[in-house]
């Protein structure tokens, strides 16, 4: 029959969220595969597990994707987890579950807290419909890229990114998504969490230039009037326009425009030029 591949949560912060039930797996499986055997080892003393202990992440996810299915086919119950929340989200082990699953070997999820969706029911933005963008790109260009894919995306966007990035992702929002509600949920379930609510230029005025500490999760309101965009931009352009005639540059009346509306500065400076 072979092993059985557990899917574990583990907290994200406040040891308290474990559950009894992924406590009692960690506990009984043969090997924890972890993405830090550091961190998860101070985690797993602090129950009181001494299950073997490996690392499993993206510098080494292959070669232990293939150990680790090695294991499965001697029967032996291997769990995965991650520094905190749910495996496989922004995290390795999506190659290791479809192996898993493409050999019959059984795949059970031990479900736990995640930070996505933490940040995005304290963000106060709607939840009906949302999507998850992991990590943007690091380079400007391609990070302008994705987001000008999300420009009239209707549903509301968790990312993650590093706290020595927010302020610039903010600034990339205002520039290619334009003025829109934002929430920045830091440090959550720890001592110190935080969540920073308001639209983009108001939640960047509010943060200035200190260095945020600690895990983000950012969460973007989706586009508004989507259906009516192009008649709202024809009027906008016209705005523009004035501002061109007064003596202002193209690119920086497009800017002052979109801030004022909440649209993308994008998507009116390519109407104008066709204006």
């Amino acid at each position: 029959m072979g092993g059985r591949l557990f899917l574990v949560g583990t907290p994200i912060g406040n040891l308290g969220d474990l559950s009894p039930r992924a406590r009692k797996t960690l506990g009984a499986v043969d090997l924890i595969a972890a993405e830090d055997t550091r961190r998860s080892g101070r985690l797993l003393a602090s129950i009181g597990v001494r299950s073997r202990l490996i690392s499993f992440f993206e510098g080494n996810e292959r070669e232990r994707t293939q150990e680790i299915l090695d294991l499965l086919r001697a029967e032996s119950d291997v769990a995965v987890i991650t520094d905190g929340g749910m495996p496989l989200i922004s995290d390795p082990g999506f190659r290791l579950v479809r192996d898993a699953t493409a050999e019959g070997f059984q795949v059970l999820v031990i479900p736990g807290p995640s930070a996505v969706i933490a940040a995005l029911v304290s963000s106060g933005l709607p939840t009906d419909r949302w999507t998850f963008e992991g990590f943007l790109p690091r380079r400007p260009g391609d990070r302008h890229r994705r987001l000008e894919q999300l420009t009239r995306d209707p549903r509301t966007v968790v990312l993650f990114e590093a706290p020595t990035r927010v302020q610039t992702l903010l600034r990339d929002v205002l520039v290619m998504l334009g003025d829109r509600e934002v929430a920045i949920a830091r440090e959550l379930t720890k001592l110190h969490e935080e969540v920073l609510r308001g639209r983009a230029s108001e939640v960047l005025a509010k943060i200035g230039d200190v260095e945020l500490k600690g895990e983000v999760a950012i969460v973007i309101a989706g586009a508004q009037n989507v259906d009516d965009e192009p008649e709202d931009l024809a009027d906008l352009v016209i705005e523009v326009q004035k501002l061109v005639a007064e003596g202002m540059r193209k690119r920086e009346a497009a800017h002052d425009v979109a801030d004022r509306y909440g649209v993308s500065v994008n998507a009116l400076y390519r109407q104008t030029l066709k204006g």
